[in-house]
């Protein structure tokens, strides 16, 4: 995955000295990166089962990827 500004994601939060200053779902200690990790095999059903995070924590975190990978100089042409 591109390295992406996470910083401006709500989502998350990075807090030297926790979890080694990864980036982390606010208010615990669950990695972003596993959370990726957990959906290449697994439901988000399962994730939330697996990892005290909420459904909305994850849709955030994926819906700010999903923009974050957007070209701002790719615009799709108009029919």
């Amino acid at each position: 995955m591109a390295s992406l500004d996470w910083s401006q994601c709500p989502a998350v939060e990075s807090i030297p000295g926790k979890v080694s200053g990864a980036w982390i779902f606010r208010g615990t200690r669950v990695p972003v990166s596993a959370i990726f990790e957990n959906l290449k095999t697994s439901s988000i059903e399962e994730v939330l089962e697996n990892f005290h995070v909420t459904r909305e924590q994850i849709q955030t975190v994926l819906d700010f990827a999903a923009r974050s990978t957007h070209s701002p100089f790719h615009t799709p042409q108009a029919r």
